[in-house]
């Protein structure tokens, strides 16, 4: 199926009002298992592969691998870079073929940071790549405790955000309306009345970062009020922790009390090995795509997006990687 840029699918999702999941790759079971779990789901999905992830591989790496696991897939998949800040990092990834890319410059001055988008939207544009941006700052980092640092301190300005959506042109906006990256140690409560208020004043699609570890009630309200793209890292992380721990017997994880020790039943029937004992690394490679997998397709359903490949059809495959004549 072509590649889809983000604006592409997220016209439809805010049209239908729901939510397409943007899932971090780190790797090839990661990015097998999201694929196989939006395949069978029939839904849209975003694989996504964040700046900051580079300590564990190079986006030379992975950026191959990724587009052309989306080209050979049979649902639409935008291929998107996340958290992007530097510059030349942002343009090489667009020159790869990503359909879509995030300028975060949410740290930044607000002028500077409207001045900055509005460059990588201005490149964006003629290579028909999609951009979202981020207003307001959500804090945290992905996959460690501290997802409740203070976001409230950060919240997104509803008259800001109307004026540098207007200024900048961006297709998506991340906002920070009470979440926050990592693993949450209290409950976070979302202001939803804000997310509202934003929505009826951009009107473009809304972005949720620090998705990992909200209440489902949380993701449903937040949908409904004009997030159309969730970010989920922490919780496939976590899955695939969680399953390695189950097969080696160990504890210590989130979440992990009461993970029954492996026996090799809980590989997926058809997809992995069967009646298999623990023999090495590729035991845990098999398992690890198995959990994600599963994490994944519980994330498609509760954000809605399961069965909804049925809209509009896709436009004619963009050349990605191409630039074009100016």
């Amino acid at each position: 199926m072509p590649l889809m840029s983000l604006k592409e699918v997220l016209a439809d999702a805010d049209r239908r009002h729901y939510g397409v999941g943007a899932f971090n790759v780190l790797n090839i079971e990661m990015l097998n298992a999201i694929i196989r779990a939006a395949e069978e789901e029939q839904a849209p999905v975003i694989l996504a592969f964040a700046e900051g992830h580079q300590k564990y591989i190079a986006m030379e790496t992975i950026a191959p691998l990724m587009l052309k696991a989306a080209r050979e897939a049979t649902v639409p998949v935008v291929v998107h870079y996340d958290h992007g800040r530097q510059f030349e990092n942002i343009i090489k990834i667009m020159h790869y073929g990503f359909t879509s890319v995030m300028f975060d410059g949410s740290t930044l001055p607000y002028e500077e940071n409207v001045r900055r988008t509005q460059e990588v939207v201005r490149i964006a544009r003629i290579l028909g790549v999609s951009v979202e941006a981020e207003l307001g700052h959500v804090g945290g980092a992905e996959g460690v405790p501290g997802g409740e640092d203070d976001p409230q301190a950060c919240y997104t300005d509803v008259n800001q955000a109307a004026d540098f959506v207007a200024r900048t042109g961006v297709d998506a906006l991340a906002v920070a309306i009470g979440t926050a990256h990592g693993v949450y140690r209290t409950r976070p409560k979302l202001d939803l009345e804000r997310l509202a208020a934003i929505k009826n004043r951009v009107g473009i699609p809304l972005v949720l970062h620090g998705g990992s570890g909200l209440r489902d009630d949380d993701f449903r309200q937040a949908i409904a009020r004009g997030i159309n793209k969730i970010n989920i890292f922490t919780d496939i992380s976590l899955a695939a922790t969680r399953r390695i721990i189950a097969m080696l017997g160990d504890k210590d994880i989130p979440g992990s009390a009461g993970v029954v020790p492996y026996q090799g039943s809980d590989l997926l029937e058809g997809d992995f090995i069967q009646n298999a004992s623990l023999t090495g690394y590729q035991d845990l490679m098999l398992a690890v795509t198995a959990a994600v997998k599963e994490e994944v397709k519980g994330k498609i359903r509760l954000f809605g997006s399961n069965g909804k490949v049925a809209g509009p059809a896709p436009p004619h495959a963009r050349q990605p990687g191409r630039w074009p004549s100016l």
